[in-house]
């Protein structure tokens, strides 16, 4: 039987509104993957080191706050310092497009705005984890 591909839903920094995190959450679980959601408030070190201790195949990181500059480079590198660079960061929220290109080009592998489908990141992690 083949494994159900696992995924973190986070949301970092001090941001409060973690609605659209739990509607990701439910839809990705609805679809067949195997969700942990952390909560609110999380640090970048909590969030890797979740993402280690759980497997995952995927981090996906909600950020209303303004600190996606901020939190998305920390969580990538971290990943890579504990060995886990083979985790795929992908992201949402209020980002620009202007840092949504940057991100990208950091290592992350999509970021989804406002109102987005969970359909499209549905189609976009079976594209990419198969």
């Amino acid at each position: 039987m083949d494994r159900r591909h696992r995924i973190l839903i986070a949301k970092p920094g001090l941001d409060g509104h973690d609605r659209g995190a739990k509607v990701v959450a439910r839809g990705l679980a609805e679809a067949g993957y195997e969700v942990i959601y952390t909560g609110l408030h999380q640090t970048a070190e909590q969030i890797v080191e979740a993402a280690i201790q759980e497997d995952v195949d995927a981090v996906g990181l909600s950020i209303l706050s303004g600190a996606h500059m901020t939190y998305f480079p920390k969580v990538l590198r971290l990943l890579r310092e504990r060995g886990a660079g083979d985790v795929m960061v992908f992201g949402g929220g209020i980002i620009p497009r202007e840092d949504a290109e940057r991100l990208k080009k950091m290592g992350v592998a999509e970021v989804f705005g406002p109102g987005t489908p969970i359909s499209e990141i549905i189609a976009f992690l079976k594209e990419r984890l198969g």
